[in-house]
């Protein structure tokens, strides 16, 4: 799990870009280090809903709700894997 901490070294103008791993066996939130060492670090969220209904978009706003006492709806990527979300509090 990635602290508080770390998580806002990825923040940038109150967005956070992250690639989100719906119907997973976990609950969590990584940080992944690219072999090629020309590429960003990229965040990885994994989710135990099903992208279906709106059902992972919601488990994502209710993750940094409980896990980091954040506040964040989603700016774009609604119905893609790689999402942007704003931070709002």
């Amino acid at each position: 799990m990635l602290t508080k901490t770390k998580l806002k070294q990825y923040i940038n103008n109150n967005l956070l870009k992250l690639k989100v791993i719906p119907n997973s066996s976990k609950l969590e939130l990584v940080e992944e280090i690219p072999e090629n060492t020309k590429q960003k670090p990229l965040l990885k969220l994994y989710l135990k809903a099903v992208p279906d209904k709106n059902k992972a978009n919601l488990e994502l706003i209710k993750f940094f709700k409980k896990e980091y006492q954040l506040k964040v709806e989603i700016k774009s990527g609604t119905k893609s894997r790689e999402k942007t979300i704003r931070i709002l509090q």
